[in-house]
């Protein structure tokens, strides 16, 4: 039981760093930034203060998920498969 809680634990940080880095790609373009908090309905402050909270970091994945160019130049950049950010999106929406 303690196994499957570590493991868990780490997926959550794997999820929420990935997130970050995530956010971090879209904030670099600045029409791809004003399109996250239009279509996420954040304000720019509740994004800062949301850095650490899973519904935001969730929001962000979404927000890849939901256009599939930017899911794909996302994970590119990141170095990750697609599937990969969608996988840590619903990690961190649970």
């Amino acid at each position: 039981m303690l196994q499957r809680r570590q493991t868990a634990e780490t997926s959550g940080s794997d999820a929420q760093a990935l997130a970050l880095s995530a956010l971090v790609w879209v904030l670099e373009d600045e029409r791809r930034a004003e399109r996250l908090l239009t279509l996420s309905g954040l304000t720019p402050d509740q994004l800062r203060d949301g850095l650490t909270d899973p519904a935001v970091l969730s929001a962000v994945l979404d927000f890849l998920a939901a256009h599939e160019p930017d899911l794909i130049a996302a994970a590119e950049a990141l170095a990750v498969p697609p599937e990969r950010i969608v996988a840590a999106q619903r990690s961190l929406s649970v």
